[in-house]
């Protein structure tokens, strides 16, 4: 059955400070008129990944606001999350042998824990492929049990974070019956939307950053290198980092590639590979062994995770330490960690991918790139001019202020739950990039993009 996640507690009046009267008020009025709803999140694991990252940041500002905010994570077998990382990876465009076989492994892990669904909720929000069969599942039970309440009162939400521009036919055409049953489907970008997904309201809500989260909050330079020497990082040399899940997504043998380049011309610098090891990626150790091969006996690579320790403190002393950072990767459904090295004021060198240009525009708040060469060079330049660095970072942290902000987030999520019940329509904001707007009941329109 799902499991329960312990919501922690914030205050919105807290973030007044950061992002102005005016849009704490938005989120103020819009939260009236849902005090007392029952929401549920529900997700594959409740750490390791941007989906844990983003609830943890979130729910307790509903809860401030005097909403019901719950959070479960679906318990799922070994055999099922090695399944459902192959849909990931096929929903993202990766060839993978899907069969009848594999659907039903998926199918009875979504009734197992639909058969524990018993609890009545206003909203339900389930995130990515792994539960998104809770709600066929549950609403297969009640019309066994002959009722007509709770599913059809219940507004469900189903939330891609994935890069679904070139999903495998045969894995979309699996997913989407069960995806159409929902009141309403979000995604990151209008791109993302498949074509002739039918019945679902849709939404376009980029995700964001908690900047009051431990991640994200200010340091002191003694901390940071305190924490450095912990890991046996020098603080007094070059360090250029990666951040990010060990998956072939990210590339992280290209950015062992880019860093051996760099270092024979400059034999004083770091490397720091950070990730945490979530329990639905079983991908994530065969990755970890192959970067620990490559690396060799190059004691400037340090290869990290959550089992040395690393937690979300010692994941911004690293981000600030770091001269540059490096995001390689090759499709991103958003990618927070941008947002997280912007809000930090830190020159940047990522992949032109997904959400990433969305955060960051090229040659304004860090650079863009996509062959190894280009990193090497982009890399370098920032290495040997860090004014400019300064300077993109800069820019990039106001970006991220207007549109990136868990609070953005927390607004648009309150938007679209007034919308779907119907106490009032989704407002049209001025940065309609990031902002819920009242979608078509088709098909997604086409809106700018923050950053275009």
């Amino acid at each position: 059955m799902p499991n329960t996640v312990p919501i922690g507690t914030k205050s919105l009046e807290d973030y007044r400070s950061i992002i102005g009267d005016a849009k704490t008020d938005e989120i103020i009025e819009l939260g009236k008129s849902l005090r007392g709803a029952r929401v549920l999140h529900l997700n594959a694991t409740a750490f390791g990944g941007g989906v844990a990252e983003l609830l943890n940041g979130m729910l307790p500002l509903f809860r401030d606001l005097g909403i019901d905010a719950q959070w479960q994570v679906m318990d799922g077998s070994e055999e099922f999350f090695n399944v459902t990382k192959l849909l990931h990876n096929g929903m993202q465009g990766m060839y993978v042998p899907w069969d009848s076989t594999m659907g039903d492994v998926w199918r009875g892990i979504n009734r197992a824990n639909a058969a524990a669904f018993e609890e009545t909720y206003d909203f339900v929000v389930v995130h990515d492929p792994q539960p998104a069969g809770l709600l066929h599942y549950v609403q297969e039970k009640l019309k066994s049990r002959r009722r007509r309440n709770g599913a059809s009162q219940t507004k469900w939400i189903w939330r891609c974070h994935l890069d679904t521009t070139e999903a495998l036919p045969e894995v979309w055409d699996f997913l989407r019956p069960y995806v159409e049953l929902y009141d309403a489907a979000v995604f990151t970008r209008d791109e993302y939307v498949r074509e002739g997904l039918q019945n679902p309201r849709l939404s376009l809500v980029p995700p964001a950053i908690d900047p009051l989260s431990t991640k994200n909050i200010d340091i002191p330079d003694e901390t940071v290198k305190d924490i450095l020497r912990r890991y046996q990082i020098d603080p007094e040399r070059p360090i250029i980092a990666q951040i990010s899940r060990f998956d072939p997504w990210k590339d992280p043998l290209g950015v062992i590639d880019v860093y051996k380049t760099l270092k024979q011309k400059r034999p004083d610098l770091q490397l720091l590979m950070v990730a945490s090891m979530a329990n639905d990626d079983p991908e994530a150790w065969s990755f970890y062994e192959r970067i620990v091969r490559k690396a060799g006996e190059d004691y400037d690579i340090h290869i990290l995770t959550n089992l040395n320790g690393v937690a979300n403190l010692e994941v911004n002393a690293f981000q600030r330490a770091a001269q540059v950072l490096i995001q390689k990767s090759i499709r991103e459904g958003f990618g927070l960690v941008i947002s997280e090295g912007l809000w930090k004021e830190k020159a940047m060198v990522a992949g032109g991918v997904g959400g990433i240009p969305m955060q960051l525009t090229d040659g304004k708040h860090g650079y863009l790139a996509n062959t190894t060469q280009e990193y090497c060079d982009r890399v370098e330049e920032l290495l040997d001019n860090p004014t400019l660095g300064q300077q993109f970072g800069e820019a990039g942290k106001e970006h991220v202020r207007e549109n990136f902000l868990i609070t953005r987030l927390l607004r648009d999520h309150l938007a679209l739950m007034n919308s779907l019940s119907g106490l009032s329509p989704v407002q049209s904001v001025e940065d309609a990039g990031t902002r819920a707007k009242t979608p078509a009941p088709v098909r997604a329109r086409r809106v700018r993009q923050a950053g275009e």
